[in-house]
């Protein structure tokens, strides 16, 4: 037996053999349908593969699985010896287990302390799939029950065929009446998660979300400091949210790279459920129009907004406006005004280069917003 079928028959083997070894030392600790997705997590964090993002996913899982099972220090070695045996299967890195089996126990603690309580997993079925460009797909999903995420969160995103590998994704909206969330995902090279999402998945499928994350590019929800002139110029900006030239601490300035576009997408959509006389500036970067995704879906918020801006940044258009040729930071300072909270979100050479070339333009850091995953 082999490919998916055989790694579920495998898997399902293992999550019986840990379940059985666990209710021997601690009869109750883990419900059953949580098994198969708590013992592959574990395997691979202790087997140490993947990289930073995906030990951070794997750990955000984790973490919130000992809270919701009031898991506490003593259970820790009950469960490394559940583990031990049925780990060789998962992972093939078993050279001093012991070892790093308190590390990771270690970490998980830690990370039960940061995330709060809630479910750790939302079963979803795949409800839509749109191949919006080459290598990339728009996802519709519905959770079973409803994920309570704020625009710019992070979720990890888990499916059968990959057990325990969890790979972060940004929902690309804001909170919907029917509870779906759209995903935006580019197949990269060594992504094993991206590629099946984006070459294999169909509607109908089953995957696991696990739980929100915030990784800074959320709207804060404090109040916001009111510009030069006081609380009477901060009044008199949000009512003339149109006025040419005024720009209040409340605007945005929103710069996109690729599937990065995804959360301040979702940024938009929360603005739009209410304005407030903010303004908002959204930089999509592309090489050529052709390679410019969810177009539609940004002309069609552009055109129903007069608060927002749309405007694609094209690194490789000899036939772009001259507006709109370059990369996506260099169209966006030309759109920098004092004030505006910056937010950008793309590949990690773009983050790179934002974290040290925004700050020596004169953004100040405090304004300016980028994902802490990467």
């Amino acid at each position: 037996m082999t490919g998916a079928a055989g790694d579920h028959a495998v898997m399902g083997e293992v999550a019986a053999s840990f379940r059985a070894g666990l209710e021997a030392y601690c009869p109750g600790l883990l419900p059953e349908r949580a098994t198969a997705l708590v013992v592959a997590a574990l395997a691979r964090l202790v087997g140490g593969g993947g990289d930073r993002a995906g030990r951070l996913a794997l750990l955000a899982v984790l973490g919130r699985v000992h809270r919701r099972y009031r898991l506490c220090p003593e259970h820790g070695p009950l469960i490394g010896a559940a583990l031990a045996p049925v780990a060789p299967r998962l992972c093939p890195q078993q050279v001093g287990w012991e070892r790093r089996w308190r590390r990771a126990w270690a970490l998980i603690e830690r990370a039960a302390g940061r995330m709060g309580d809630g479910p750790a997993f939302w079963p979803a079925e795949m409800v839509g799939r749109d191949l919006a460009a080459d290598g990339i797909v728009i996802l519709t999903v519905r959770p079973w029950r409803r994920l309570p995420f704020r625009p710019g969160q992070a979720v990890p995103v888990c499916l059968p065929q990959h057990p325990g590998r969890w790979r972060w994704y940004c929902p690309a909206n804001a909170p919907r009446l029917d509870g779906t969330v759209e995903l935006h995902v580019r197949a990269v090279p060594a992504g094993t998660v991206s590629r099946t999402l984006v070459h294999e998945v169909r509607p109908d499928d089953l995957l696991h979300l696990g739980p929100p994350v915030d990784i800074g590019l959320s709207l804060p929800t404090a109040p916001e400091p009111s510009p030069p002139g006081g609380p009477a110029e901060a009044a008199s900006a949000r009512a003339e949210p149109a006025k040419a030239g005024r720009t209040t601490a409340r605007d945005l300035l929103l710069v996109a790279g690729g599937t990065g576009l995804a959360p301040l997408r979702a940024l938009v959509e929360q603005v739009a459920t209410a304005p407030a006389g903010r303004r908002v500036t959204l930089i999509v970067g592309a090489r050529t129009i052709a390679d410019l995704y969810d177009a539609i879906t940004l002309d069609k918020l552009d055109q129903a907004h007069p608060w927002l801006t749309v405007v694609p940044a094209l690194s490789h258009d000899p036939f772009a406006a001259p507006a709109e040729q370059g990369d996506a930071l260099t169209v966006a300072l030309n759109h920098y005004r004092p004030y505006q909270h910056v937010y950008v979100c793309g590949p990690p050479a773009m983050l790179s280069l934002a974290r040290h070339q925004l700050p020596a333009t004169g953004i100040p850091a405090e304004r300016l917003h980028l994902p802490t995953l990467t």
